[in-house]
Protein backbone atom coordinates (compact mmCIF):
# COMPACT_ATOMS: atom_id res chain seq x y z
CA UNK A 1 0.00 0.00 0.00
CA UNK A 2 1.12 3.85 -0.55
CA UNK A 3 2.47 5.04 2.35
CA UNK A 4 1.04 8.41 1.60
CA UNK A 5 -2.33 7.12 1.12
CA UNK A 6 -5.40 8.36 3.56
CA UNK A 7 -6.60 5.81 5.73
CA UNK A 8 -9.83 7.85 6.05
CA UNK A 9 -11.82 9.85 2.98
CA UNK A 10 -14.49 12.19 4.04
CA UNK A 11 -17.25 12.17 1.17
CA UNK A 12 -19.16 15.59 1.03
CA UNK A 13 -21.93 15.91 -1.18
CA UNK A 14 -22.67 19.55 -1.93
CA UNK A 15 -25.23 21.72 -4.23
CA UNK A 16 -25.02 25.19 -4.53
CA UNK A 17 -23.44 25.15 -0.78
CA UNK A 18 -20.80 28.08 -1.64
CA UNK A 19 -21.31 29.67 1.99
CA UNK A 20 -21.08 26.41 4.00
CA UNK A 21 -17.37 25.12 2.16
CA UNK A 22 -15.15 27.33 3.67
CA UNK A 23 -15.76 26.62 7.37
CA UNK A 24 -16.57 23.22 7.13
CA UNK A 25 -13.48 22.13 5.37
CA UNK A 26 -11.87 23.97 8.08
CA UNK A 27 -13.52 21.42 11.02
CA UNK A 28 -12.70 18.48 9.36
CA UNK A 29 -8.95 19.60 9.56
CA UNK A 30 -9.42 20.38 12.90
CA UNK A 31 -11.24 17.08 13.61
CA UNK A 32 -9.04 14.57 11.94
CA UNK A 33 -5.52 16.20 11.38
CA UNK A 34 -3.12 14.62 13.99
CA UNK A 35 -4.77 11.89 14.20
CA UNK A 36 -5.99 9.84 10.88
CA UNK A 37 -4.28 10.69 7.44
CA UNK A 38 -7.43 11.74 5.83
CA UNK A 39 -8.54 13.46 2.54
CA UNK A 40 -11.76 15.24 1.89
CA UNK A 41 -13.68 14.27 -1.80
CA UNK A 42 -16.20 17.09 -2.33
CA UNK A 43 -18.72 16.23 -5.13
CA UNK A 44 -20.11 19.25 -6.44
CA UNK A 45 -23.94 17.85 -7.56
CA UNK A 46 -23.84 20.22 -10.95
CA UNK A 47 -24.01 23.47 -8.87
CA UNK A 48 -24.73 26.54 -10.11
CA UNK A 49 -23.40 29.14 -7.78
CA UNK A 50 -20.01 29.78 -7.05
CA UNK A 51 -19.08 26.39 -5.22
CA UNK A 52 -16.79 25.03 -7.98
CA UNK A 53 -14.98 28.27 -7.92
CA UNK A 54 -14.27 27.98 -3.74
CA UNK A 55 -13.50 24.80 -3.77
CA UNK A 56 -10.62 25.51 -6.68
CA UNK A 57 -9.87 28.09 -4.07
CA UNK A 58 -9.47 26.01 -1.06
CA UNK A 59 -7.90 23.35 -3.21
CA UNK A 60 -5.21 25.44 -3.95
CA UNK A 61 -4.33 25.78 -0.15
CA UNK A 62 -5.58 22.17 1.22
CA UNK A 63 -3.51 19.17 -0.72
CA UNK A 64 -5.81 16.87 0.85
CA UNK A 65 -8.74 18.33 -0.10
CA UNK A 66 -9.94 16.73 -3.57
CA UNK A 67 -13.01 17.57 -5.94
CA UNK A 68 -15.29 15.50 -8.23
CA UNK A 69 -18.12 17.28 -10.03
CA UNK A 70 -21.21 16.29 -11.68
CA UNK A 71 -22.00 18.04 -14.90
CA UNK A 72 -25.44 17.77 -13.85
CA UNK A 73 -27.53 17.15 -10.56
CA UNK A 74 -28.15 13.55 -9.59
CA UNK A 75 -28.86 13.73 -6.58
CA UNK A 76 -27.70 12.69 -3.32
CA UNK A 77 -27.33 9.04 -3.65
CA UNK A 78 -25.36 9.37 -6.92
CA UNK A 79 -22.54 12.06 -5.60
CA UNK A 80 -22.25 9.94 -2.55
CA UNK A 81 -21.37 6.94 -4.83
CA UNK A 82 -18.94 9.05 -6.92
CA UNK A 83 -17.44 9.99 -4.30
CA UNK A 84 -17.07 6.85 -2.79
CA UNK A 85 -15.61 5.50 -5.60
CA UNK A 86 -13.23 8.41 -5.84
CA UNK A 87 -12.12 8.08 -2.62
CA UNK A 88 -8.16 5.95 -1.81
CA UNK A 89 -8.69 5.66 1.55
CA UNK A 90 -10.54 2.28 3.41
CA UNK A 91 -12.50 4.11 5.88
CA UNK A 92 -15.06 6.23 4.66
CA UNK A 93 -16.98 9.13 6.23
CA UNK A 94 -19.57 11.00 4.98
CA UNK A 95 -21.27 14.46 6.08
CA UNK A 96 -23.97 16.92 4.25
CA UNK A 97 -22.17 19.98 2.87
CA UNK A 98 -24.85 22.05 4.46
CA UNK A 99 -22.82 22.73 7.93
CA UNK A 100 -25.85 20.71 10.35
CA UNK A 101 -23.31 17.77 10.56
CA UNK A 102 -20.21 18.42 13.07
CA UNK A 103 -17.27 17.29 12.00
CA UNK A 104 -16.06 17.34 15.66
CA UNK A 105 -17.88 13.84 16.10
CA UNK A 106 -16.24 12.07 13.31
CA UNK A 107 -13.18 10.79 15.57
CA UNK A 108 -15.66 8.89 17.99
CA UNK A 109 -17.22 7.35 14.91
CA UNK A 110 -14.21 6.06 13.42
CA UNK A 111 -12.77 4.49 16.95
CA UNK A 112 -16.28 2.82 17.32
CA UNK A 113 -15.83 1.97 14.01
CA UNK A 114 -11.85 0.45 14.18
CA UNK A 115 -12.92 -1.16 17.48
CA UNK A 116 -15.99 -2.94 15.98
CA UNK A 117 -14.09 -4.68 13.28
CA UNK A 118 -14.37 -6.68 11.15
CA UNK A 119 -17.81 -7.45 12.42
CA UNK A 120 -18.84 -3.67 12.18
CA UNK A 121 -19.86 -2.43 9.02
CA UNK A 122 -21.41 0.77 9.34
CA UNK A 123 -21.46 3.19 12.61
CA UNK A 124 -24.43 5.74 11.83
CA UNK A 125 -25.05 9.31 13.42
CA UNK A 126 -28.08 9.77 15.34
CA UNK A 127 -29.57 12.75 15.54
CA UNK A 128 -30.32 14.94 19.04
CA UNK A 129 -31.36 17.97 19.61
CA UNK A 130 -32.21 18.62 15.90
CA UNK A 131 -32.93 21.89 14.01
CA UNK A 132 -35.44 21.94 11.65
CA UNK A 133 -38.88 23.13 11.20
CA UNK A 134 -41.52 21.34 13.48
CA UNK A 135 -43.27 19.99 9.74
CA UNK A 136 -39.30 18.57 8.89
CA UNK A 137 -39.69 16.44 12.11
CA UNK A 138 -42.71 14.97 12.27
CA UNK A 139 -41.95 14.03 8.44
CA UNK A 140 -39.00 12.40 10.00
CA UNK A 141 -40.34 10.90 12.77
CA UNK A 142 -43.02 8.96 10.45
CA UNK A 143 -40.74 8.11 7.64
CA UNK A 144 -38.59 6.17 10.73
CA UNK A 145 -41.28 4.76 12.35
CA UNK A 146 -42.85 2.98 9.11
CA UNK A 147 -38.89 2.49 7.45
CA UNK A 148 -38.36 0.66 11.26
CA UNK A 149 -41.95 -1.41 10.97
CA UNK A 150 -41.13 -2.79 7.42
CA UNK A 151 -37.07 -3.21 7.27
CA UNK A 152 -36.53 -3.91 11.33
CA UNK A 153 -33.15 -2.36 11.22
CA UNK A 154 -32.71 -0.95 14.75
CA UNK A 155 -32.04 2.31 13.52
CA UNK A 156 -33.58 5.29 15.11
CA UNK A 157 -32.84 8.07 12.55
CA UNK A 158 -31.47 7.16 9.28
CA UNK A 159 -31.65 10.67 7.96
CA UNK A 160 -28.51 11.58 9.34
CA UNK A 161 -25.92 12.47 6.57
CA UNK A 162 -22.85 11.47 9.27
CA UNK A 163 -22.09 8.11 9.03
CA UNK A 164 -18.49 5.90 8.74
CA UNK A 165 -18.40 2.79 6.99
CA UNK A 166 -15.92 0.78 5.32
CA UNK A 167 -15.04 1.50 1.16
CA UNK A 168 -15.63 -2.42 0.46
CA UNK A 169 -18.97 -3.15 2.17
CA UNK A 170 -20.46 0.14 0.39
CA UNK A 171 -19.01 -1.12 -2.60
CA UNK A 172 -20.65 -4.59 -2.60
CA UNK A 173 -24.24 -2.39 -2.05
CA UNK A 174 -26.90 -2.93 -4.87
CA UNK A 175 -26.85 0.90 -5.80
CA UNK A 176 -30.33 2.56 -6.74
CA UNK A 177 -31.71 6.32 -6.29
CA UNK A 178 -32.20 6.74 -2.60
CA UNK A 179 -29.70 4.65 -1.04
CA UNK A 180 -28.19 7.08 1.34
CA UNK A 181 -31.33 7.25 3.04
CA UNK A 182 -31.07 2.51 3.37
CA UNK A 183 -27.06 2.21 4.40
CA UNK A 184 -28.02 0.71 8.24
CA UNK A 185 -30.60 -2.07 6.31
CA UNK A 186 -28.56 -2.75 3.38
CA UNK A 187 -25.38 -3.48 5.33
CA UNK A 188 -27.11 -5.64 7.46
CA UNK A 189 -28.34 -7.13 4.48
CA UNK A 190 -24.77 -8.42 3.87
CA UNK A 191 -24.29 -10.01 7.14
CA UNK A 192 -22.57 -6.91 9.16
CA UNK A 193 -23.42 -5.82 12.27
CA UNK A 194 -24.51 -1.97 13.01
CA UNK A 195 -23.37 0.83 15.75
CA UNK A 196 -24.23 4.32 16.42
CA UNK A 197 -23.01 7.43 18.29
CA UNK A 198 -25.05 9.98 19.25
CA UNK A 199 -24.32 13.75 17.25
CA UNK A 200 -25.87 16.63 18.23
CA UNK A 201 -27.91 18.52 15.02
CA UNK A 202 -26.37 22.26 14.12
CA UNK A 203 -28.72 24.70 12.14
CA UNK A 204 -27.84 24.90 8.45
CA UNK A 205 -25.29 27.23 7.82
CA UNK A 206 -26.07 29.30 5.13
CA UNK A 207 -28.53 29.05 2.12
CA UNK A 208 -31.44 26.91 1.51
CA UNK A 209 -31.74 23.05 0.88
CA UNK A 210 -31.35 21.61 -2.65
CA UNK A 211 -33.11 18.62 -1.87
CA UNK A 212 -37.04 18.89 -2.05
CA UNK A 213 -40.28 17.20 -0.48
CA UNK A 214 -40.49 14.70 -3.27
CA UNK A 215 -36.60 13.72 -2.87
CA UNK A 216 -37.15 13.19 0.71
CA UNK A 217 -40.73 11.40 1.16
CA UNK A 218 -42.88 10.46 -1.59
CA UNK A 219 -40.10 8.44 -3.44
CA UNK A 220 -38.86 7.28 -0.55
CA UNK A 221 -42.30 5.21 -0.09
CA UNK A 222 -41.16 3.37 -3.48
CA UNK A 223 -37.28 3.22 -2.21
CA UNK A 224 -38.99 1.15 0.88
CA UNK A 225 -41.00 -1.48 -0.98
CA UNK A 226 -37.61 -1.95 -2.90
CA UNK A 227 -35.60 -2.23 -0.36
CA UNK A 228 -37.87 -4.56 1.22
CA UNK A 229 -37.79 -6.73 -1.52
CA UNK A 230 -33.96 -6.51 -1.79
CA UNK A 231 -33.84 -7.95 2.02
CA UNK A 232 -36.29 -10.91 1.31
CA UNK A 233 -34.34 -12.33 -1.44
CA UNK A 234 -30.90 -12.11 -0.54
CA UNK A 235 -29.05 -15.36 -0.58
CA UNK A 236 -26.36 -16.83 1.55
CA UNK A 237 -23.08 -16.49 -0.11
CA UNK A 238 -21.70 -19.62 -1.09
CA UNK A 239 -18.65 -21.07 0.98
CA UNK A 240 -16.24 -21.30 -1.73
CA UNK A 241 -12.94 -23.63 -1.71
CA UNK A 242 -10.60 -24.26 -4.54
CA UNK A 243 -9.22 -27.78 -5.22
Amino acid sequence: MNSNAPAVSVVVPVRNEVGNIAPLVAEIAAALEGQWPFEAVYVDDGSSDGTPAELARLMAQHSWLRRVRHKQSCGQSAAVRSGVNAARAPLIVTLDGDGQNDPAFIPAMLRALEAGAPRVGLIAGQRVGRKASGFKKLQSRIANAVRGAVLRDGTRDTGCGLKAFRRDVFLVLPYFDGLHRFLPALVKREGYDIGYVDVVDRPRGAGVSNYGLWDRLWVGILDLAGVWWLIRRKKRNPEISEE
